[in-house]
């Protein structure tokens, strides 16, 4: 196993549905959908501190084996902090020639809204 594996925590995502609000329209709910496992990583980064301070919520590196997409919503089990998918996970996948396979993408600190 490697180092990166080893960092991997449970994760669940999360799927946005459309329900009936009983009234004749819709209402918006997270539902857990899949779990998967992830290491998260937090920017620490000059950079993203200083992004921190002007108001743009924390930043994290996710790695895993896991399709994750633009926009994608997921909790870290551990802790219930959710987080949004900021970059497409594609372009951060291994080459397919490598003996192993993941992606890495950006993602926010988020809260899940009516939770």
């Amino acid at each position: 196993m490697s180092l990166w594996e080893d960092m991997m925590v449970p994760c669940e995502l999360f799927e946005e549905r459309r329900v009936s609000d009983g009234e004749g329209g819709f209402a918006t709910v997270w539902a857990p959908s899949a779990p998967f496992e992830a290491a998260i990583v937090h920017d620490d980064s000059t950079q993203a501190r200083i992004a921190e301070k002007e108001g743009v919520t924390s930043l994290y590196t996710v790695t895993t084996k896991a399709p994750l997409k633009f926009h994608d919503v997921f909790t870290r089990k551990s802790d219930g902090q959710a987080f949004r998918v900021t970059s497409n996970a594609e372009d951060g996948k291994t080459p397919s020639m490598v003996s192993f396979q993941f992606s890495q993408c950006q993602a926010e600190a988020w809260k899940v809204p009516n939770e």
